[in-house]
C-alpha cells in the first residue's frame, strides 16, 4: 500500500448517543434537524480523518429518514468513505436506533454527504486514493459513480428546461397545482 492510497476502512467512523427528550420535536419523536446535525458531524470525522485536513459540507445527496426514533434509543451512525474524486468525498452513512431495554435495532436513514478536503489557506486539495478491499466497498463506489452521474443528468436537464414556456406552464396541468400568473 503507497501513501497515494488508503483502503476505506480508514475511514470508519462510528458514533453512539442516547436521545433525550431534548431531541425531540412536537410529535414527541427525535427531531430530524438534530439527527442532521450529527450526520453532517460524522460525515466530516470519517472525511477528515480520511484525507487527512479539515473537510466541509459540499452538498447533502440523500438523507432518507426511514423509521422515527423514540426517546431513550441508542442511536449508532457508522459512516465510511464510498467514493473520492480528486478532492472530494462521498461519505456514507447508516443510522441505526436500539431500544436498549428488548435489544432491539432498527435501521432508521440512510444518507450520503459530498465532502471537500481543504488545506489551511481554505483551498481544494487533493484526497488520497481509495483501496476497494471487498465487494461490498466495490457496491458502494459503484452506486456512488450512479448517483454522480444522475446528477449530472438532472443539472443537464435542468439547463435545457425552457421554463415558463407555453408548453412548460401547459405541462404541469398534471400535478396538482393551480396557476394563477398575472
Amino acid at each position: 500500500m503507497t501513501a497515494d492510497f488508503k483502503p476505506v476502512s480508514s475511514s470508519k467512523i462510528s458514533i453512539s448517543e442516547l436521545m433525550l427528550p431534548s431531541h425531540t420535536n412536537f410529535s414527541g419523536k427525535i427531531h430530524g434537524g438534530y439527527i442532521l446535525q450529527l450526520l453532517d458531524q460524522i460525515a466530516f470525522a470519517s472525511a477528515s480523518k480520511f484525507s487527512g485536513n479539515y473537510c466541509v459540507t459540499a452538498s447533502v445527496d440523500t438523507v432518507n429518514f426511514l423509521k422515527p426514533i423514540e426517546v431513550g434509543e441508542l442511536v449508532t451512525m457508522k459512516a465510511s468513505v464510498n467514493y473520492v474524486g480528486r478532492s472530494s468525498m462521498i461519505v456514507g452513512i447508516r443510522v441505526e436506533a436500539e431500544n436498549i431495554q428488548t435489544g432491539a435495532v432498527k435501521h432508521c436513514n440512510s444518507s450520503y454527504f459530498t465532502m471537500v478536503a481543504k488545506d489551511k489557506d481554505g483551498k481544494s486539495v487533493q484526497v488520497p486514493g481509495l483501496i476497494l478491499s471487498n465487494l461490498e466497498e466495490v457496491r458502494r463506489f459503484r452506486k456512488a459513480i450512479i448517483h454522480i452521474d444522475l446528477k449530472k443528468e438532472v443539472d443537464e436537464r435542468e439547463k435545457m428546461a425552457k421554463v415558463n414556456s407555453i408548453e412548460d406552464l401547459a405541462s404541469l396541468d398534471k400535478y396538482n397545482v393551480l396557476l394563477e400568473i398575472s
